[in-house]
């Protein structure tokens, strides 16, 4: 059931509240009523802006993008910084609350280059901890309210987390399907390894262009349209759409990786006012 279809059902209820109100708000509302069931909403758990070293597209680009495609949401998971998160809450963006801003959810969250591999920290903004072990950076994103979800692991080329690592990390959840993947089996090790262990399993895009954003998504239904809802749905578990992505997309990351055509922006709240 889409976004759509849940719009059109609380149709002439929804002017009687009136029409003035923002689709979210008018939701919430007619939920707590009883009056419409929960919506799917669809969020891309792994995507990055131009604030990492090989992104490409602001954060504005993947917003618009992401709206296009109708996605709700994003956790947006730079390397090794928060300061996409931080711009977007300076330009009205996003919302420390975690609440959403004209119906989309910007989760904030950040990809960490630990000692031995990447981990996607979701749902906090963290100091640097590049190069720290992934025992203790998980703790940090647990300890701050986040989650910690190891990323394409069992990829060889693209710094996943070993199995060996895996066994004595306390993790949230793990990603078992990886849009940019450098090999489909890597995916079908990480799912076998999440099914062995009764992990729950997400999938994200790691799109690093707008046009790549939303390609493998999660699914998430709940009246609680928030940071703190989306979480508490991670853990229980949640529908997954899994998709590559296309050759174009790939090869245009494969670029950005091995060349770091761009140099990486930082934030500073001075260079960017409201």
């Amino acid at each position: 059931m889409s976004r759509t279809v849940h719009s059109c059902a609380i149709g002439r209820w929804a002017l009687g509240v009136g029409r003035s109100l923002p689709f979210t708000r008018l939701l919430h509302h007619a939920q707590h009523h009883g009056h419409v069931p929960r919506v799917p909403f669809q969020i891309d758990l792994h995507c990055h802006s131009w604030f990492s070293g090989d992104g490409v597209s602001s954060p504005e680009a993947l917003i618009a993008s992401a709206r296009s495609k109708g996605l709700h949401g994003f956790a947006i998971t730079d390397h090794n910084t928060c300061d996409a998160f931080h711009y977007m809450v300076a330009r009205g963006l996003a919302r420390t609350d975690g609440t959403p801003v004209d119906g989309f959810l910007v989760i904030p969250g950040v990809e960490v280059s630990t000692a031995e591999g990447h981990l996607l920290c979701i749902g906090t903004v963290l100091p640097q901890m590049k190069g720290k072990p992934a025992a203790e950076v998980a703790r940090a994103v647990q300890a701050a309210g986040g989650l910690a979800i190891p990323a394409h692991p069992y990829d060889l080329l693209r710094a996943g987390i070993r199995e060996k690592v895996l066994e004595t990390l306390k993790m949230d959840a793990i990603e078992v399907f990886n849009a940019a993947i450098s090999f489909h089996g890597f995916n079908e090790k990480a799912r076998d390894y999440a099914t062995r262990r009764g992990l729950p399993m997400i999938a994200g895009s790691d799109a690093h262009h707008e046009a790549a954003i939303g390609t493998s998504r999660m699914i998430f239904e709940t009246e609680d349209f928030t940071v703190r809802g989306i979480l508490a749905k991670i853990v229980k578990g949640a529908r997954r759409h899994e998709q590559l992505l296309s050759f174009r997309d790939k090869l245009r990351k494969t670029l950005n990786n091995w060349f770091r055509l761009r140099r990486r922006r930082t934030f500073e709240a001075k260079q960017y006012p409201p």
